[in-house]
């Protein structure tokens, strides 16, 4: 079974969550939850890393799926084990909630 994550920019993110046409994916932010209190996106589901295993059982296999964290190392590592758990559909979120801040949406604080 192929390891591949496909990335995805802040940009494309955004207008794919901002298309009606389009099922939005599961957004699942990784983070610890005191950075999450610091900055999020309205849209994510926050599971912390360390508890993705336990709860990967209730994701839809079948459904997309994009991962972030702060910066994107986290939220890859967390990508990978899903593409390796029969997960297909899964996008990391290239420079995480930084680039959202920085490329989509001011209003998020950096950190």
């Amino acid at each position: 079974m192929s390891t591949t994550v496909q990335s995805i920019s802040a940009h494309e993110l955004a207008e794919w969550l901002a298309d009606s046409q389009r099922t939005p994916p599961l957004l699942l932010d990784v983070r610890e939850p005191r950075e999450v209190e610091t900055a999020h996106v309205e849209q994510a589901r926050c599971i912390p890393m360390h508890q993705v295993p336990h709860k990967c059982e209730s994701f839809d296999p079948a459904s997309d799926i994009v991962v972030m964290c702060h910066h994107g190392a986290r939220s890859m590592q967390v990508a990978m084990y899903l593409v390796q758990n029969g997960f297909a559909r899964v996008y990391n979120l290239s420079g995480g909630i930084d680039a959202w801040s920085r490329d989509v949406d001011p209003a998020v604080p950096t950190y």
